[in-house]
């Protein structure tokens, strides 16, 4: 299985925001706006919008929203 976890970080390297599903293209999508979501001043403290890949649910941030 193959889940996208979509993470809004914050300069300290907490996560702000973050949105896991198992479709490519909503999670392409949910990053996009993540990213484009940030603010000049957020991207110059260091606030980053990260698309990464896990294999299991067990691999997703508790706080996450999880979509399925």
């Amino acid at each position: 299985m193959t889940i996208w976890v979509n993470e809004q970080i914050d300069p300290s390297g907490m996560i702000y925001a973050c949105i896991a599903c198992c479709n490519e293209s909503q999670a392409k999508d949910c990053h996009d706006s993540f990213a484009k979501n940030l603010t000049e001043k957020q991207k110059a403290a260091g606030w980053t919008a990260i698309l990464r890949i896990v294999e299991s649910w067990d691999d997703v941030p508790v706080n996450a929203l999880k979509l399925d």
